[in-house]
């Protein structure tokens, strides 16, 4: 599989079950040939247990929507060199029909249709000009679904390309409604500026408001850091679903808890037990014998990788944790990291390693390593000898939008901290995963020792504390808003 594979573009719609169409991206097939989907039912979309087995069907294209017609019959667009409408039988996964649509304006990468249903008018929308800093949104519509399309006299609809606005790369919009009939939009973007070169939080998605009159073509508002338009609705946190809000801190003390919060994730599949909550202990986690690199030829995807993690959803933030280490073997590992992909990710552990000329046990010390373009240079620094406590605190904090810093100390002396690492935030801005944005989180590895899946005994980890707090974010490159 590669660095980057997985399931992506998921569309979800409520009709009147809940219905997900998603692309499998675990290989790239050929040009010209078909890629599997899958689409699957529940009932509650908020219940992991709740979704039905998936029925898989071919299609020639990627980034599907799902559009239902006046007569209640729902048809799948996909786009990728235009847009396909593909007639589906959802429960045997047949293609029934394959038309296609509208290649777009000229632009390279059109994609992402969605389609509209209007004042008598199909109105398509998609993306066009990849989604670097050529992103842009166009428009046709027909009086039929399946065309032909006019295209919309006012393309592109909807770009900040060519611009010096601190949001960049917009498209892949997509348009509602809310309960007061005024439309709005959603696209990705992402807080660059036109140099593209920094934006850790990857693809970001914004909201701007729309004025859709009548037989009229939208009006789509240009995405800026701070946009007026119709009124929102009132904050209210009496909504469905479980686990935490995406704007809240994580505030986890895990020795009183009796689950693992819902908002964090995981790189690959670990195997079964690696991450459990132990009761008055904290989150233990079993080491894995890959680590974060996987420059283990032996140790695929498959082979469970210990690594928990949460996004950074903030411009400025501070992420620390608690850990109890005792690392009794050598080559066990346990940190934080700042983490992009394999390919691209900076790492602050606690590691063991023999004593010198020889002698019996281990040493533990501090190693800061990292791998992408211009990675810093590992940094190692033998514990303090006053730190005989097995409580430590591992830090990752943003002093500004630029440069995260990595910082170790003894629980027992926080004031004594020792800044191991400053990292350009370059090293997690696009390159090998310019979709998703970085990640923080806690990993152990006995960096490829022991047999099978299993590591030297000796490696139990127990993470007391997870804290995460955003500090800021950046509307534009001079406005810093806490």
């Amino acid at each position: 599989m590669r660095g980057t594979g997985k399931v992506k573009c998921p569309e979800q719609v409520n009709r009147p079950k809940y219905f997900k169409a998603n692309k499998k991206d675990s290989m790239r097939p050929p040009s010209g040939t078909e890629m599997d989907c899958f689409g699957s039912y529940t009932n509650d979309p908020y219940d992991n247990t709740a979704w039905e087995d998936p029925t898989t069907f071919p299609t020639p294209s990627g980034d599907l929507d799902l559009f239902w017609d006046d007569d209640g019959k729902l048809y799948i667009p996909g786009g990728g060199q235009g847009t396909v409408l593909l007639d589906v039988d959802l429960e045997s996964g047949t293609v029934l029909n394959n038309t296609f649509l509208w290649s777009g304006t000229g632009g390279v990468w059109p994609e992402g249709p969605h389609i509209y249903r209007k004042d008598g008018f199909y109105y398509l929308s998609m993306a066009e000009g990849g989604t670097e800093t050529g992103h842009y949104q166009v428009m046709a519509r027909s009086a039929d679904l399946t065309g032909p399309y006019t295209p919309c006299p006012n393309n592109p609809v909807l770009t900040n390309k060519d611009t010096d606005e601190y949001f960049q790369t917009v498209g892949h919009a997509d348009l509602f409604q809310d309960t007061n009939d005024n439309w709005w939009g959603v696209a990705l973007s992402t807080r660059s500026g036109p140099e593209w070169s920094i934006y850790p939080m990857g693809r970001e998605t914004v909201l701007f408001p729309v004025t859709w009159e009548q037989s009229e073509w939208p009006i789509l508002e240009p995405v800026r850091g701070k946009i007026s338009g119709w009124q929102l609705p009132p904050s209210t946190r009496d909504l469905p679903g479980h686990g935490p809000f995406n704007s809240d801190p994580d505030v986890y003390h895990f020795t009183t808890m009796s689950e693992i919060p819902r908002n964090l994730i995981y790189w690959r599949v670990p195997l079964q037990g690696a991450f459990e909550i132990a009761d008055l202990k904290g989150m233990h986690i079993v080491p894995s014998r890959g680590n974060l690199t996987g420059d283990n030829a032996e140790l695929d995807g498959r082979s469970g990788l210990s690594f928990i993690g949460r996004p950074q959803t903030d411009s400025l933030f501070n992420f620390n944790v608690t850990l109890d280490v005792p690392l009794d073997e050598a080559d066990l590992e346990v940190g934080v990291t700042l983490f992009l992909t394999q390919y691209n990710h900076a790492d602050l552990g606690v590691v063991a390693q023999p004593k010198a000329n020889g002698a019996e046990g281990t040493d533990r010390f501090l190693r800061f390593r990292a791998t992408g373009n211009d990675a810093p240079e590992e940094y190692v620094e033998r514990f303090p000898e006053t730190w005989k406590v097995d409580l430590i605190q591992l830090e990752i904090s943003t002093p500004n939008a630029t440069h995260y810093t990595l910082t170790a100390y003894s629980a027992a002396e926080p004031e004594n901290k020792i800044v191991m690492a400053t990292v350009s935030a370059k090293l997690v801005s696009g390159q090998s995963g310019p979709f998703t944005g970085a990640l923080l989180g806690v990993y152990a590895t006995c960096n490829g020792a022991g047999t099978g899946l299993e590591c030297p005994s000796g490696g139990d980890v127990y993470v007391k504390e997870w804290m995460y707090t955003g500090k800021g974010q950046y509307y534009t490159a001079d406005d810093l808003r806490s």
